[in-house]
């Protein structure tokens, strides 16, 4: 069974939007934030971005977890920025992706406002830099954030659906 991968930069509403969703398919959801180690969230923390070595075993252990939902399906968050997080992500199985899409103002903004997350809103610039938009055989879908959740939801599931 396919696992849906919500994916976008920080701010974009993927927590959101991803437990949305898996309580409208009646699978599992997992958070990308909790596979971090510790050091990763304290280096992001202190504003300073990751490097490639640093989402490695990130990257790996979300690729565990889809590997673990292909028989009854799930919904996973990840910012998934660059087709090769992407690739290492699809070593777990079938996925695919939910991209949320939006401008950095807007992105800005989200990150000001919410509470209780450790990503500065210092680093949304190095992650729009690092964002590669999916290709073309890619599986997935570009979703605008200006949209409300619940429209995300419902058009992202009609598109999962419907894929090819």
């Amino acid at each position: 069974m396919t696992v849906i991968a919500v994916m976008g930069v920080s701010g974009s509403g993927k927590t959101t939007v991803g437990t949305a969703l898996a309580e409208a398919l009646g699978v599992d959801y997992a958070e990308a934030d909790s596979f971090h180690p510790r050091a990763n969230i304290d280096k992001m923390t202190s504003g300073v971005p990751l490097t490639d070595e640093d989402r490695a075993p990130w990257l790996e252990a979300i690729a565990a977890w889809i590997r673990e939902h292909q028989e009854t399906g799930g919904v996973v968050t990840s910012s998934a920025l660059k087709r090769r997080y992407r690739d290492v992500l699809r070593t777990g199985g079938e996925v695919w992706f939910l991209h949320l899409d939006g401008d950095r103002a807007t992105l800005a903004e989200r990150m000001k406002t919410r509470r209780g997350h450790f990503m500065p809103v210092s680093l949304l610039d190095s992650q729009l830099a690092d964002l590669e938009a999916l290709e073309p055989d890619e599986p997935g879908r570009v979703f605008d954030i200006h949209d409300t959740p619940a429209e995300i939801v419902e058009a992202g599931l009609a598109a999962f659906k419907g894929r090819a």
